[in-house]
């Protein structure tokens, strides 16, 4: 996949850390055994959800791009099965062998939240048990993907320590990349979830959308709408507490599809229901879930409608299909927040923003709008004289360019 231009800031910053966090000593100098020489750099994008939410765990669609918000990982090989990793965002360590004993899922702690740790073990126990040569490392991880707002940044982080464990020589389908982080982050890490976040992160393509079908593994390469950014706003409100919710939506979804399976044979999933076998077959679900299903089978096809939208450069269809999507998620699925509403209501204000919606699980993080360049200014100067009076917090803008996948960065060395 074709590099980015590395950023000699941030190669900077994320080298003196490493000579820090663990100086490279000669051979017989000290304790440790032999490091192999050079050092090497690999990043994975973060990701936002164009439009798809809820549909990746039911088998679906999603329309989604990988994004300039990235996460980098410089790091030595050992020859010894050591990972030794530090972060420039994070004072704690992770520290721990690559073949060390058997799966260990860690899950959410008691505030919802996961260490950054967990998903760097994770993904090195996913890659072991699949049979995949791997090798230790002393490393430094610089994440400037945005924690809990739903774009990814997990993803990013099992991507990127995927590369490194596994040697940037070996060349990994970005199926099987994302694979390998899914697994991880659910029999390990304990979070569970669809696989969209590590298929952007792993086949995303620069300047393009990306059509995925989350049961067949398959993607379509969509063109994004000419002259239209991706900009998402941070709402300063963070998921990791209602990963509870999260998981209840997918139980939920489940039953749905259990009792539905009483009177529809070969019934797998909601992706394979269509609208008129949802309304002929209501009356067998409590309206709740009634609810749910019906979001999932409607968000589908503004999936597949969209994609189609944005290779024609039909706006006013892109902006129809967003604005169903975040009332479908408001008001069928139950998700968003006052603030979410709050961000979207500044959003629609603003000439120029073409089309707007909560992005993500929508429990609160983010949302993300289609602008045109020159209405950018404007859309984070209103976010930014508006916001804090209506939610109590500040809120931040990110315009962003769609990016390629996860892949090797030019060495430090």
């Amino acid at each position: 996949m074709p590099a980015r231009q590395a950023d000699p800031e941030r190669i900077a910053r994320i080298a003196a850390v490493l000579a820090h966090a663990f100086p490279d000593e000669p051979p017989g100098n000290g304790p440790e055994p032999p490091r192999a020489a050079g050092v090497e750099l690999v990043r994975a994008p973060g990701r936002v959800n164009l439009i798809g939410d809820h549909t990746d765990y039911n088998d679906g669609f999603v329309l989604s791009a990988a994004i300039e918000l990235d996460c980098w990982l410089a790091f030595r090989p050992r020859p010894d099965g050591l990972v030794r990793l530090a972060s420039c965002q994070s004072s704690t360590p992770a520290s721990f062998w690559i073949d060390d004993g058997e799966p260990r899922p860690v899950g959410p702690r008691g505030d919802g939240s996961t260490d950054w740790p967990d998903y760097a073990a994770g993904i090195a126990w996913s890659l072991r048990e699949s049979g995949m040569p791997i090798t230790g490392i002393d490393g430094v991880v610089d994440s400037i993907v945005p924690m809990g707002i739903g774009l990814g940044s997990s993803a990013a982080l099992e991507l990127a320590c995927a590369l490194a464990f596994a040697g940037t020589d070996r060349i990994v389908a970005a199926p099987v990349l994302a694979a390998l982080a899914q697994r991880a982050e659910r029999e390990y890490v304990g979070v569970d979830g669809g696989i969209k976040d590590q298929f952007a992160s792993a086949a995303g393509r620069a300047g393009k959308a990306l059509l995925l079908d989350c049961r067949m593994l398959e993607t379509k390469v969509v063109a994004m709408p000419p002259g239209l950014r991706i900009v998402v706003c941070d709402t300063g409100s963070r998921v990791r507490a209602d990963h509870a919710t999260f998981a209840e939506r997918q139980a939920e979804c489940a039953r749905a599809v259990a009792l539905l399976s009483e009177r529809i044979p070969g019934l797998c999933s909601l992706r394979d229901l269509d609208a008129g076998t949802l309304r002929r077959f209501r009356y067998r679900l409590p309206e709740r879930l009634a609810r749910r299903a019906e979001h999932v089978v409607e968000e589908n096809g503004r999936v597949l409608d969209a994609a189609v939208a944005f290779a024609s450069g039909d706006l006013d269809e892109i902006a129809r299909l967003f604005a169903e999507s975040h009332a479908s998620l408001r008001d069928l699925f139950d998700v968003g927040s006052a603030r979410v509403e709050m961000m979207m209501e500044i959003a629609r204000s603003v000439p120029g923003v073409v089309a707007s919606r909560m992005s993500g699980p929508g429990l609160g993080g983010c949302t993300v709008h289609l602008v045109l360049q020159d209405a950018i200014p404007a859309l984070a100067a209103a976010v930014e004289s508006r916001y804090p009076s209506l939610a109590g917090v500040e809120g931040h803008v990110y315009p962003l360019a769609a990016v390629d996948g996860a892949g090797r960065l030019p060495g430090l060395d």
